[in-house]
């Protein structure tokens, strides 16, 4: 069964009760054009930025949660709520909530790996001087497919998506926060690994570009097909990008080349040693 999905690169300011405002109207505009899955970016609520983490940071359920369940209710469609600093038992994680057509909180995703990134001369960042990581799997079903949530810089790490290959997911989505250092040379790269490697499709959505903001986001919202062609992507600018996925080719990728069933596991593995989600 094909579904529309709607990658929704927004601007994001320092104002949360804006950015909120603003996500509810780009989320009914995608729904007005058939999205039934919609997607945000990482830290949509919240500047990207270790030092606003902690102030913007909230539960889940909370204020931003409350907010988006009602537009996935309102507009009958899935809401991944990218992700927003989030607060429990005095930790902040880099949160991912997922939203079902009813308004049903399914499941929420915290960033496993942290940026930690020094790049002399253009580009030092590191979440863990205000985030703690995430320790599980989040996976989520859908009338379509199973869907797996990463956020950005877990897509570094194929052993997360091969994980999510194993646990029946067709679909892995990434909202993300590229920068102008790594974002030219390796976030397509990567999804279209992460596509190739698991033969699924993959999507990254970025916020869109603030030249004045302390971290600038690359932008390029991408979603990549099972044959690792990219069939949707945009420049940096606000805009929706929207794509058809059919998991029915995913199947048909599988059989043409099915190298998930060609592994060699008398001589290696990869050991899932949390439980599954």
């Amino acid at each position: 069964m094909t579904f529309k999905v709607a990658l929704v690169q927004m601007a994001v300011t320092a104002v949360k009760s804006e950015n909120l405002e603003h996500a509810v109207t780009l989320i009914n505009k995608a729904a007005t054009n058939g999205a039934q899955l919609i997607i945000l970016p990482e830290c949509f609520n919240s500047p990207y930025d270790t030092t606003c983490f902690p102030k913007y940071a909230e539960s889940i359920p909370g204020p931003t949660s409350d907010i988006l369940a009602q537009a996935a209710k309102d507009n009958n469609v899935y809401i991944i709520g990218g992700s927003i600093p989030e607060i429990d038992n005095g930790k902040v994680y880099n949160t991912c909530p997922v939203f079902s057509p009813s308004g049903e909180l399914l499941t929420k995703h915290r960033k496993i790996h942290l940026v930690d990134i020094d790049v002399p001369g253009k580009i030092r960042f590191r979440e863990a001087d205000s985030l703690s990581p995430g320790c599980d799997f989040t996976t989520f079903d859908t009338p379509y497919c199973k869907v797996g949530i990463g956020v950005c810089y877990d897509l570094r790490f194929p052993e997360l998506a091969h994980i999510y290959g194993e646990m029946g997911c067709k679909f892995l989505v990434y909202p993300g926060a590229f920068n102008r250092t790594t974002g030219p040379s390796h976030m397509e790269p990567l999804l279209r690994a992460r596509a190739v490697d698991n033969e699924v499709y993959v999507a990254l959505v970025s916020g869109s570009r603030d030249e004045t903001a302390s971290y600038v986001a690359w932008g390029h919202s991408t979603v990549v097909s099972p044959w690792g062609d990219v069939l949707s992507t945009t420049e940096h600018l606000e805009t929706i990008v929207y794509c058809d996925i059919d998991p029915d080719f995913v199947d048909k990728v599988r059989t043409r080349l099915p190298i998930l069933s060609q592994k060699r596991t008398d001589m290696y593995s990869l050991t899932n040693v949390v439980k599954r989600k």
